[in-house]
């Protein structure tokens, strides 16, 4: 029997779902750009919520990804997903938008307070 005492990661939820994630991307020939736009349209599929969005945000930036590839993604699976979910999305990714320009915001300012 393992020791839930033995086990001392502090979070455990994320490690899994970083280590699943690795593994995604590890076994796919998709660039990474596609990949996120891929994660982007199941995440609308299941109804996930902005948190969910929020993980994909820096990444899909850093890949390049842009608006209007993301509004054709969301207009790709409507007719499959349906409007509701959709919508879903889209406000789920205008929140998860919101709180990442918060944050770097947040950020931005700490650094400029370090910098007097």
């Amino acid at each position: 029997m393992v020791s839930m005492a033995a086990d001392t990661r502090e979070t455990p939820v994320l490690d899994t779902i970083a280590a699943m994630t690795a593994a995604s991307i590890e076994h796919t020939d998709l660039e990474l750009d596609e990949l996120l736009l891929v994660r982007i349209a199941a995440l609308a599929a299941v109804g996930a919520p902005a948190i969910s969005y929020l993980a994909h945000i820096g990444p899909s930036i850093d890949a390049g990804v842009t608006l209007d590839q993301v509004q054709d993604v969301l207009a790709a699976v409507a007719p499959i997903i349906g409007t509701a979910r959709v919508m879903t999305a889209a406000a789920n990714l205008t929140d998860a938008l919101g709180v990442a320009i918060a944050v770097a915001e947040a950020d931005e300012d700490d650094e400029e307070d370090d910098t007097e």
